[in-house]
């Protein structure tokens, strides 16, 4: 690496400053040995991976100003690397100096711990990003993290091109569209409906001219089993709808998927994000 000293400042280290988006990966170039990260928002997933000819007592720093939920740190070709964080905590650091002798980079100083620290009394809630729900048959949020216990799906504004209820479906590894115990409830000012699902959540308010606002909320209770609550207005038809349910997924969560009951009407306004926790 190259180190420049100047007279006032001392020695001054080569860096690189990025303003990544998620699913970045980034290897550190020949001589740069800080890398600082500078998001929009939240990143829900990143790779980091070390320079492929680093010398004995190279070290790596790498830091980022927003929180990087499932980060991947990576020795590079024929090193290996010990306790690689697999989060990254906005405004903490991780660093590491790397011993040529057994080819192994070692943490120093601060490494992120692998499972965010929560305020005492609290948790910790991540936003994902917006997503215009204007398009497709489908919306997915995927690459959420293993150590999630509650996640709040929000709409505002929602429509879609026909009469089919939404269903809100969830996953491990790829979406499961069954196995649900779900019902929901409609009512208007001159009737109600009712409906179940063995596809997913189910919320039953539906008509090409619904706007929908509102949020599911689906929380883990043990294991791999997931409970929901949905509660729904359409201020286009002066509605509202309300629903629950339960699911017991063969894996660990980590994707949901908004869709239709039909699978083919499409989104047309709108905005969805989740928060998870």
């Amino acid at each position: 690496m190259t180190l420049k000293a100047d007279g006032t400042n001392g020695i001054l280290q080569q860096y690189d400053y990025q303003v990544l988006t998620t699913a970045f990966t980034y290897t550190f170039a020949a001589g740069t040995t800080v890398l600082v990260m500078n998001p929009a928002g939240t990143l829900a997933t990143g790779t980091v991976t070390m320079p492929a000819a680093p010398a004995d007592g190279m070290t790596i720093t790498f830091s980022s100003t927003q929180t990087i939920t499932a980060l991947t740190v990576n020795a590079n070709t024929g090193q290996s690397i010990v306790g690689a964080p697999t989060v990254l905590p906005a405004n903490q650091a991780g660093g590491y100096v790397y011993r040529l002798s057994n080819t192994t980079w070692y943490p120093f100083g601060s490494v992120p711990t692998n499972v965010p620290v929560a305020p005492a009394g609290g948790s910790i809630i991540t936003s994902g990003t917006a997503v215009a729900s204007t398009s497709g048959t489908s919306i997915t949020f995927s690459s959420i993290p293993s150590w999630i216990k509650r996640i709040t799906v929000m709409f505002t504004g929602v429509s879609t091109s026909g009469t089919s209820t939404i269903l809100v479906q969830i996953g491990a590894g790829s979406v499961t569209s069954t196995g649900y115990v779900s019902s929901a409830q409609a009512f208007s000012a001159t009737a109600t409906s009712n409906s179940t699902s063995t596809a997913g959540f189910l919320n039953s308010v539906a008509s090409a001219s619904s706007s929908r606002s509102g949020q599911w909320v689906i929380t883990n209770i043990t294991g791999n089993t997931w409970v929901c609550s949905n509660t729904l207005g359409d201020s286009a038809t002066s509605s509202a709808g309300i629903g629950g349910g339960t699911v017991a997924l063969g894996g660990t969560l980590d994707r949901v998927r908004i869709t239709t009951t039909n699978g083919t009407d499409t989104f047309d306004a709108g905005t969805i994000n989740i928060l998870y926790e």
